[in-house]
């Protein structure tokens, strides 16, 4: 079944555009792909980096409440 997805345009440079068909290749994908996939890793990196930081004050206090 195909879907018909909306699409737009990015301006890349062409060293860069030659690296995601060379990544899309050995990911057995297609360049769109190969760039979902790289969005969604570099968000995940940022959430991993986020998580990593030190706890704000609410947050621990949060974490240390008493329940009972």
């Amino acid at each position: 079944m195909l879907f018909c997805m909306h699409s737009t345009s990015v301006r890349i440079d062409v060293r860069t555009h030659e690296e995601l068909k060379r990544l899309a290749a050995e990911l057995d994908t297609t360049v769109g792909n190969a760039v979902s996939v790289a969005v969604r890793a570099l968000r995940q990196e940022r959430m991993g980096a986020d998580l990593h930081g030190a706890l704000s004050a609410d947050e621990d206090a949060w974490l240390h409440a008493d329940l009972g």
